[in-house]
């Protein structure tokens, strides 16, 4: 008797605790997922799909919206759920899950795994819920105290759509919106990630301690990222200084120092940022189109002066080049009202004109024509 009951726990063990066994998906509802990224933020709907035809091929259509997505919350007559919402898909629950904060139609849902929910309404606004209990079968254990967002959505009219499908669209850099798409209704819900470029910095402060910090440049993406979105500004400076700390990587060039005054620019440190250029422009790794794209810049910015100093300063540091340096030269002249020497170096330049530029000579011809009509 005691060899029997042993046995008899043997087998209930090694079943409860084996792979479930692979079947056709109930009612023939196929499952699906979809995912989509918002720059570093992963969101996926997993789903299960069912179609307007129903799984014996009877035709729902017209019947879907009040009756098979019903409205409301509504008695099932099964689990412990007396006031259940539409499962918004077919079989387990339809799981939503997102790697960070995000806000979902402008309130605050933390990173995690939702069970995804839709009470649909005979009027007005549709309710997305996304519930804590993501685990469940279908809305039958539903329970509004494990609510974590409830929002209210305006549903579309779309053209008809067989199969249940859920997809992204409207996808911009710091958002996306979600919609549900069945028959024809198409019921959205916009996700935005408020602190993209913190989630970036987030990202890339990890990375950085990898491999990926063995390669000079990577620090100072890094940087000019944080410069670019004036975001850790204080700590982007730091990260210049790692990029010529290690032995093993490059150091101090151009780049750097140009790094540098991109930091103190977005901090509004003028000077700061023009003493750390001034380093850039003379370190032996500066190019030509370096020094001269340092004027330019110069020139939209008001600086004038000091844009033309920099031109001249390319065209003595590169005498060998006779044209780029002689353009930043005409440009510099014109901006502060010498036009005889503006006319005289861009004739300079278009005299040793390089095969790649032909394309540009009407635009630089048509400057030269300005300026001796004294516009």
């Amino acid at each position: 008797m005691q060899k029997i009951i042993t046995v008899c726990l043997l087998v209930w063990s090694i079943s409860s605790t084996a792979q479930q066994l692979t079947t056709p998906p109930s009612g023939a509802n196929q499952k699906a997922k979809v995912t989509q990224f918002i720059g570093p933020v992963e969101i996926s709907i997993a789903y299960s799909s069912p179609d307007v035809h129903g799984p014996n091929g009877e035709d729902r259509t017209g019947k879907i919206w009040g009756e098979v997505a019903h409205f409301g919350f509504i008695d099932q007559g099964f689990g412990t759920s007396k006031a259940a919402p539409w499962r918004a898909g077919a079989n387990e629950n339809t799981v939503f899950t997102v790697s960070h904060d995000v806000k979902i139609e402008g309130k605050e849902l933390k990173a995690g795994t939702y069970g995804l929910f839709l009470a649909v309404a005979k009027d007005g606004p549709y309710t997305w819920i996304f519930s804590k209990n993501s685990s469940s079968w279908g809305s039958y254990f539903y329970d509004p105290k494990e609510d974590a967002l409830r929002v209210d959505v305006t549903p579309q009219e779309a053209p008809h759509k067989e199969w249940l499908t859920f997809g992204f669209d409207d996808r911009l850099p710091s958002s996306a919106k979600a919609y549900l798409h069945w028959e024809k209704k198409r019921i959205p819900f916009t996700i935005e990630v408020s602190n993209i470029n913190e989630v970036y910095v987030s990202n890339m402060r990890e990375d950085l301690r990898s491999s990926v910090g063995f390669k000079q440049e990577n620090w100072l993406t890094a940087a000019q990222f944080c410069a670019q979105n004036k975001i850790n500004l204080q700590e982007a400076l730091t990260w210049v200084d790692q990029s010529v700390s290690n032995p093993l990587l490059v150091l101090k060039n151009f780049n750097t120092w140009q790094t540098r005054a991109l930091i103190y620019q977005a901090m509004g440190k003028t000077t700061e940022a023009n003493a750390q250029m001034d380093k850039a422009i003379k370190d032996p790794s500066a190019t030509v189109q370096n020094i001269h794209m340092y004027g330019r810049t110069l020139l939209n910015s008001g600086q004038s002066e000091k844009a033309l100093e920099v031109f001249k300063y390319n065209a003595q540091k590169n005498p060998q080049d006779k044209f780029t340096p002689n353009v930043g030269l005409a440009r510099g002249y014109s901006a502060v009202g010498d036009k005889k020497n503006a006319i005289k170096y861009w004739e300079l330049a278009l005299k040793n004109l390089p095969e790649n530029q032909k394309q540009f000579l009407p635009q630089y011809e048509a400057e030269v024509k300005k300026l001796k009509e004294g516009k």
